[in-house]
């Protein structure tokens, strides 16, 4: 039997409002008028159906039994085709029971059975949201030019245009949008492969529930380059301002600074500063008035083994790609944890007792020098601090780079673990946050890679068959300038950077992949593997068969990782 349209009175109520929220990263000014609400009912089943909105935070229909002033509306379901609100973000009006599907070509509908008590409905703006709430999120142009088989099952979204096209497979089995448009160029250096002007030859899928929008609103105001949210602020910046509640070195209850120390002219051992700051009144812990300040001006190994046995400042490394040797603010995180937990400073300031703890470690390794790099990395990641379930998130202005397993298991016995595989379940909420991301495998080896490129085999191969990082990934890239062999990006599947010979091992990332900015300290250009056509210049790499999943914890409001930007409207 078909759909017989409606129009009762009392059930059907168009009607269009907007709600202020607090605009906790950008900006979005949103129209007036959100769309129509219809009705429809066919063999006792009620359906409610609006025009989808291009505006990407979720248009939520709610439903009130009366139109008095002080009628409570409750949220009923969204636009949003990607997640499910009865289980998700917690709205103004409680949790949504429906999600929505597409029906009606391009309408949101849901459906359900009827109750015999009048109903009224209406449109409301979008909600904050998450930015790990994306599978993939560009602030800039997103390319997934030339990947290698993919699978992506969360929502994709680039404020710019994406590129597709791939001679291996590239699906989409959730939502596609770009503030653009979305083509197929040959770039890289690419002169064949597929035809830009005919899709049937991108091999690329997009699912029919679904498909892709381009042109749309949302985000409009977002400015292109977020990369202030990792820096330092500046001297007499108020960590309540607009800016400063953003920055992470305000949101971290514990903040590590390396910096140079000039004795006579010369560098020796460098001067170490960790801020312990915990604020109770609901503002960021950059506002304590009287955080902990631990400082070392001549941090020796010796200081450091002592008294922070998770912290070395001594490491150093090659890096084929930026072509530079790394000095190294190097966290064992297996060594933090057991710190964290059992030092009485910080268990006096940050009592895990009272369910207070150092959920974001924001570290930053200011020595200079030109002809250095200065990075940060995290090592004995397997198993992060627990934190009672809040998660763990580390930020860096600096290039960050994550060796081994990370994430996960949440017990020191193998049988909470879940390496080499999509399963999320013993993991805790976790970022990455940082100006580039490198990923090194278990067999890295520092001294080796001053000596011998990827290449020989014995200086930095992948020689495990598996890496696995589960963690949200934010962090930056070296955009495109062109479209040759020497200009490219990378494409997305090169955002986490790579320095070894990855072939016949796995990689796997459990993640939401966030580009917000340009790398301002790891700037040398992407360069293509071995073995491709064109022949690279002085290649740094061999990939890894790649298996990048969207971590759908990150769906649930209760395991968002700690410090994760979220997209905010103003009304």
């Amino acid at each position: 039997m078909g759909i017989r349209f409606t129009n009762r009175a009392l059930l059907i109520l168009v009607f269009a409002c907007a709600f202020r929220n607090i605009a906790l990263f950008a900006p979005v000014s949103w129209p007036n008028n959100l769309g129509t609400v219809h009705l429809a009912v066919s063999n006792d089943v009620k359906t409610v159906y609006w025009s989808d909105s291009p505006y990407y935070g979720s248009v939520v229909l709610q439903v009130a039994t009366n139109l008095s002033p002080t009628a409570t509306w409750s949220d009923l379901a969204t636009d949003d085709q990607f997640v499910s609100w009865n289980y998700s973000f917690f709205a103004v009006g409680g949790y949504a029971q429906f999600t929505t599907n597409r029906l009606f070509g391009s309408y949101a509908a849901v459906s359900w059975t009827p109750t015999n008590q009048q109903q009224f409905f209406r449109l409301s703006t979008p909600r904050p949201v998450p930015a790990c709430y994306f599978a993939i999120f560009y602030n800039d142009l997103l390319e997934f030019s030339q990947c290698a088989d993919m699978v992506v099952n969360g929502r994709v979204h680039s404020f710019g245009s994406i590129y597709v096209g791939t001679t291996a497979s590239l699906t989409f089995n959730s939502g596609v949008s770009a503030s653009g448009t979305l083509t197929a160029p040959l770039v890289d250096g690419l002169t064949s492969g597929w035809t830009p002007g005919t899709p049937t030859t991108w091999n690329t899928k997009f699912n029919p529930d679904f498909g892709y929008l381009t042109n749309v609103n949302g985000f409009s105001s977002l400015p292109l380059d977020k990369h202030y949210i990792i820096e330092i602020p500046p001297a007499g910046e108020n960590s309540m301002s607009v800016t400063g509640i953003h920055r992470l070195y305000n949101q971290a209850q514990m903040v590590l600074i390396v910096t140079n120390n000039y004795i006579t002219g010369s560098i020796t051992n460098p001067t170490v500063q960790l801020k312990l700051q915990y604020s109770p009144n609901g503002q960021v812990p950059g506002a304590d008035p009287s955080p902990v300040i631990l400082t070392y001006t001549n941090a020796w190994p010796y200081i450091l083994s002592t008294n922070w046995p998770f912290l070395s400042l001594t490491n150093r490394f090659f890096d084929q790609r930026e072509y530079k040797t790394n000095n190294v603010t190097q966290i064992d995180v297996r060594s933090f944890a057991v710190w964290a937990n059992t030092n009485g400073l910080v268990q006096g300031k940050l009592p895990g007792a009272a369910n207070v703890y150092p959920t974001i470690l924001y570290v930053a390794d200011r020595r200079v020098n030109a002809k250095e790099l200065a990075v940060v990395r995290l090592v004995n990641g397997a198993q992060l601090p627990d934190n009672n379930g809040l998660g763990f998130t580390v930020a860096t202005p600096n290039p960050l780079y994550v060796q081994g397993n990370y994430n996960v298991q949440t017990a020191s016995s193998a049988t909470n673990a879940s390496a080499g595989t999509s399963n999320t379940t013993y993991t805790v909420p976790a970022a990455l946050i940082s100006d580039a991301l490198t990923v090194l495998s278990s067999h890295w080896s520092d001294a080796v890679s001053f000596t011998s490129k990827y290449t020989t085999g014995n200086a930095s191969y992948a020689a495990t068959t598996t890496n696995t990082i589960n963690a949200a990934i934010i962090t930056g890239t070296v955009a495109s300038t062109g479209t040759s062999g020497t200009t490219f990006s990378g494409g997305v599947h090169n955002l986490p950077r790579l320095l070894e010979d990855w072939s016949g091992t796995h990689l796997f990332l459990n993640t939401s992949i966030i580009r917000l900015w340009n790398s301002q300290l790891a700037t040398n250009q992407f360069r293509n593997p071995g073995g491709f056509s064109p022949t690279p210049v002085n290649p740094y790499y061999n990939p890894p068969t790649r298996h990048f999943n969207f971590d759908t914890n990150f769906l649930n409001p209760n395991k968002i990782p700690p410090g994760t930007p979220v997209f905010g409207i103003s009304q």
